[in-house]
């Protein structure tokens, strides 16, 4: 499951704060333009090859997560699918590259050109004059103007999701003749280059009912290498064929057919020989590791159903069935058999998925932390930033990119990505992580170890969610100042949970306690070496002394709590710091819920207590995080190459409306300030790209200092796909050149670089 809301725009390309008066102006030095050029953290992986490598012919099955509600990117529920569609059936005059930035698409667009900036700023697009329609029309100045109007904003009869740059034209007009092009803007944009991708005709554009309804369900003229064949809802498939009038390099596909499959059942697909490519989550990348590694092999697998049979299982399971139930042995008997059953049809799938290979990069999106600063502790500035200055996002992002053998990166912008000319390293404005410093912070707010605590009141419900208090191993307040280790703390040997001391002692005597239970061990070890001398052990001088002193009840003043020990439990006003972390509870999200386990030990460590809320994967945007239902989530927003247009939105400042709510746009975290929107706007105004790259790195800046949103790595790509499909895969940033996708000729090999058409 990918949480993942679409930036304004996104669709049409391919496919979701009190600023400290102490923040030193230092941080934000080094925001200037002559800034170093970054790399991508990871280069695409599609297995290049030339043109003339490649089989003309073929149909490739690619996976989509659905059906697409609509085949109008320009709707609000446009989504991954719809831009899959559109970006090989309809023109683009700029397409992203694997930088992440935009190029002309020479197939469409001979030149586009900023001729004039006083008084007004004017664009001037000149067209391929061989780009028509499949219907034969030209694409030309009536689609341009059409495709404004619809957009503009000033038709309310239009359902449009978003009009960004559209609503700063002034008019449009023809030039020498309908392939000449002048677009006259009433207000400076920067972002020119995001108009106009995709193109839609003017049939579609032309009328509120076209674009509202016609276009969801058929496109009837296109103008790309591939065009719309069929869409069957029944199948869940959506055809698209060569297209006969298409002027640039012909595609090397017969077909490319779209099929929706979930992710959790990606993996059978490919198995039952149903698909060709396809986007894979951990699980499903591991299971095709593990066929190439079991290749050959004879005998049980050591992975799939059965796998963690161990012989006290099967003991247990031989008493049931010769046992005198007779109820619960032939239920044993029919477990047996269902298992059996799975363990034949996992082997053989197995052996089927040995075809394909795993082709990785890191996906153009970046998963954060998300800290809602609408109401509670949250909404103190000090406490967002303690709650970020505890996270260690290295080691976040190596849990989460080491075992797929990708680079272990932090992102360190949240408007940019890697190898974007907008990024630079802006962290710095927020700080790295320090345990003290967090914890001086909190204690600033307010936020102190114990203190008297009022009754704790038994939890209610949550309708599409059940609460897991302290899913961490916490300790529990118990109601009267006191303090309950979780039984995740407690030792070997424990009957029952430690229950502490009031508040002001707790987390000495937890440390204490945690202190004796080490020198316990160390003692134990001692024996053991005095018993067998020729062993040796880990614990070789007294823990006594090396603690220096014999452990008790409490510890001696001064002494540091162990290494990684939490700190106490921390209150204000009566009230114990308790955050609520909101995830999603479906199959695919177990990464998500693996990271937010190891962010609530690290936020344990400075006395922050969550509440871990585990919800359905339907409710959780709409239900949760776009109402501000949390305090804590994780969620991934894509990368833009117009981050000046599409960042906006994000982290503008929320703006009270006549009944008193908040109009957030896709700001969840509701964290602004006045001074990053101005340096947004003075952005998407400024004409000079140098200087609207430092205004988009000042702004980051800003954004980080107000720590409503902690950046953490740029998610993982994982695709299958077949060994002889060229030109398809992890694209990374890049958009995909469907024409030049297809299967390689006998004997051919993928080149170690893209290469360029034969």
């Amino acid at each position: 499951m990918h949480h993942h809301p679409r930036r304004p725009g996104a669709a049409t390309r391919s496919a979701a704060f009190l600023v400290s008066g102490a923040l030193a102006v230092t941080a934000l030095a080094g925001c200037g333009a002559d800034d170093e050029k970054s790399v991508p953290s990871a280069g695409q992986d599609i297995a290049p090859a030339a043109r003339d490598q490649i089989k003309d012919g073929g149909t490739l099955r690619w996976a989509i997560d659905a059906m697409p509600g609509t085949l109008n990117s320009f709707q609000a529920d446009a989504d991954q699918s719809t831009g899959r569609i559109t970006g090989a059936v309809l023109p683009a005059m700029f397409r992203i590259d694997a930088q992440g930035r935009p190029q002309r698409d020479a197939d469409y667009l001979e030149k586009a050109e900023v001729i004039e900036t006083e008084p007004k700023q004017v664009v001037l697009y000149k067209l391929n004059q061989q780009a028509v329609w499949s219907d034969g029309r030209e694409i030309g100045a009536p689609d341009f103007a059409a495709q404004w109007r619809a957009l503009s904003g000033k038709d309310t009869a239009y359902w449009t999701a978003h009009n960004a740059g559209y609503d700063r034209i002034e008019k449009i007009e023809r030039g020498a003749n309908d392939l000449e092009v002048r677009v006259t803007f009433s207000k400076p944009y920067t972002d020119w280059r995001a108009l106009f991708s995709p193109l839609y005709p003017k049939d579609v554009m032309g009328t509120p009912d076209n674009f509202n309804e016609g276009a969801r369900r058929k496109l009837k003229v296109t103008a790309g290498p591939f065009a719309i064949g069929a869409i069957d809802r029944d199948a869940k498939e959506v055809t698209l064929k060569r297209n006969p009038r298409w002027w640039g390099r012909p595609a090397k596909l017969d077909r490319l057919v779209l099929a929706a499959v979930p992710r959790s059942e990606r993996a059978a697909a490919l198995a039952a020989d149903k698909l060709d490519l396809a986007d894979l989550d951990a699980g499903g990348a591991d299971r095709i590791s593990y066929a190439a590694r079991d290749k050959g092999t004879a005998g049980p697998l050591a992975h799939g159903p059965g796998a963690a049979l161990t012989p006290g299982k099967a003991l247990r399971s031989w008493a049931i069935v010769h046992g005198d139930d007779e109820e619960a042995a032939e239920e044993e008997i029919a477990a047996r058999k269902k298992t059996r059953k799975a363990i034949r049809k996992y082997a053989k799938e197995q052996a089927n998925l040995h075809g394909f290979q795993v082709r990785k990069s890191l996906e153009p999106a970046f998963t954060q932390l998300a800290l809602n600063g609408s109401e509670g502790p949250l909404a103190d500035e000090r406490v967002r930033r303690a709650v970020a200055r505890a996270l260690d996002r290295t080691q976040l992002a190596e849990a989460v990119l080491k075992p797929l053998g990708l680079p272990v990166t932090t992102v360190d912008n949240h408007l940019a990505l890697s190898g974007q000319d907008a990024y630079a390293d802006n962290s710095d404005a927020l700080g790295d992580q320090d345990t003290a410093e967090a914890q001086a912070l909190l204690a600033e707010a307010g936020w102190t170890p114990g203190g008297p605590l009022k009754e704790k009141k038994e939890k209610p419900s949550t309708a599409g969610g059940e609460a897991d208090s302290d899913a961490s191993g916490d300790s529990e307040d118990a109601g009267d100042g006191t303090y309950i280790v979780g039984e995740d703390d407690q030792k070997p040997g424990d009957s029952a949970p430690l229950l502490l001391g009031p508040g002001p002692v707790a987390a000495a005597q937890y440390a204490a306690l945690l202190h004796q239970a080490e020198t316990m061990k160390l003692r134990e070890a001692d024996k053991e070496k005095k018993k067998h001398p020729t062993r040796e052990h880990a614990g070789k001088k007294d823990s006594a002394a090396k603690h220096g002193g014999a452990p008790g009840a409490y510890a001696p003043k001064g002494t540091a709590a162990p290494a990684g020990a939490a700190a106490g439990p921390l209150a204000k006003d009566g009230k114990p710091l308790t955050l609520r972390f909101v995830l999603p509870s479906g199959e695919g999200s177990e990464q998500l819920r693996a990271v937010a386990d190891r962010i609530t030990r690290m936020l344990q460590k400075i006395g922050v207590r969550t509440d871990v809320m585990k919800v359905d994967d339907e409710s959780y945007f709409k239900d949760h995080i776009a109402s501000g239902q949390y305090d804590l989530a994780l969620y991934s927003w894509p990368a833009s190459a117009y981050p000046a247009t599409d960042g906006r939105p994000i982290y503008a400042k929320p703006v009270p409306a006549a009944d008193g709510s908040l109009t957030v746009e896709q700001n969840y975290t509701r964290v602004g300030t006045d001074h990053i929107d101005q340096l947004f706007d003075q952005a998407i105004g400024e004409l000079d790209e140098d200087e609207e790259r430092a205004l988009v790195k000042q702004a980051d800046a800003r954004i980080w200092a107000a720590a409503g949103s902690i950046p953490l790595y740029q998610r993982p790509e994982l695709v299958a796909a077949r060994p002889e499909l060229a030109n398809a895969g992890a694209f990374g940033f890049q958009e995909p050149e469907y024409e030049d996708i297809g299967y390689l000729k006998k004997g051919a090999k993928p080149s170690a670089s893209p290469s360029e058409d034969s």
